[in-house]
């Protein structure tokens, strides 16, 4: 693999959009929600078979398969927005299924099942040699020569990268503290893990796989629901959700994110707000092909910059004077972390 680079983010950041830029390039595999999709439990410890790797790939997402079946899925869910053979109601879309692949291609059904033919076939090793060999298996397949992933709400999982793939390159992407805030508020995933952080809470847990029956029957009734197979979609959309919630979310996302890079060789790590792709999209899409490891061609310049969209700039200021201060005032850790340690 001649180059693999992880964005990370607090996603609600043009993280999106960035992975269809980078999906344009005529040398990036971009991988987008890879690490959204398949998760912790596609790293176990130990060496593995291709088989039981395979399975971590396949396996269908279980709280996204909650939120289809409640019909609440997520914007980012390209499957179901032109579904193939797979169904949360029935089968269980698999993981690599739901965003992964729609993105590199129009039939994901029909490259689900060349990795199927491939991957169970694999010998024994580590996951992280397994996660290489399929990114090597794709970027082959798509003739790329970078492999870049990129997932939003992801700087939870960038120690572990690190560990998994040292000779990674990681990209803080990062946006304006009040506008992304507030993007968040009124994303239904972003709700609903602002709304599981709050049963994790009332039940004094650290993680889910701590939560009792006794938890559970201790919950608020508004909350409880969340953790069945299908909920009403209403207990997401329709709750009043501070939006200091979300401030004080979007500064512990990019303050761990930044604190991660800091600690990072200065030739592994750089950083990309999004206000700067938006003021100087030649300059930083150039600026990130190159640390990528690939050419910044002026025709995929002009078509990132054709994929940017302007009109999320400053959506904060759309508030009331009130709820803008007190935003603002959530999101001043954050803000005081990215000016405390500009990485370049």
């Amino acid at each position: 693999m001649r180059s693999l680079t992880f964005v990370i983010g607090t996603g609600r950041s043009g993280s999106t959009a960035l992975s269809r830029i980078l999906n344009a390039h005529p040398e990036v595999l971009s991988l987008n929600e890879y690490m959204a999709s398949v998760g912790d439990a596609a790293f176990p410890e130990g060496k593995v078979s291709g088989a039981e790797f395979w399975q971590t790939l396949f396996r269908p997402a279980p709280h996204f398969e909650r939120m289809i079946r409640s019909g609440l899925p997520l914007p980012e869910f390209l499957y179901t927005r032109r579904p193939g053979r797979y169904s949360a109601e029935t089968t269980g879309i698999p993981a690599l299924s739901l965003m992964v692949l729609p993105h590199l291609t129009d039939d994901p059904d029909g490259l689900l099942d060349e990795l199927t033919a491939a991957v169970p076939g694999w010998p024994e090793r580590t996951a992280a040699e397994h996660h290489r060999a399929l990114f090597d298996l794709l970027r082959g397949r798509f003739g790329r020569s970078a492999v870049v992933e990129r997932s939003g709400y992801s700087t939870g999982w960038a120690p572990g990268l690190r560990e998994a793939f040292p000779e990674a390159r990681f990209v803080h992407l990062y946006r304006d503290g009040p506008d992304c805030a507030l993007s968040m508020s009124r994303h239904p995933g972003y709700r609903t893990i602002t709304l599981l952080r709050e049963i994790k809470e009332h039940a004094g847990i650290d993680s889910f796989a701590d939560l009792t029956p006794e938890h559970v029957r201790s919950l608020p009734a508004d909350l409880a629901p969340l953790l069945d197979d299908r909920f009403e979609p209403a207990l997401v959309r329709d709750r009043d959700l501070s939006l200091r919630r979300f401030g004080a979310l979007w500064s512990e996302l990019v303050t761990d994110g930044t604190e991660f890079l800091a600690a990072l060789p200065a030739g592994r790590r750089t950083t990309l707000a999004y206000e700067d792709l938006l003021d100087k999209p030649a300059e930083e899409l150039t600026r990130l092909a190159e640390f990528i490891g690939v050419a910044p061609e002026q025709q995929w310049l002009n078509t990132g910059s054709a994929l940017l969209d302007h009109s999320r700039r400053g959506s904060a200021r759309s508030l009331r004077p009130a709820q803008l201060a007190e935003l603002t005032e959530s999101c001043t850790p954050g803000t005081r972390a990215l000016e405390g340690r500009p990485l370049r």
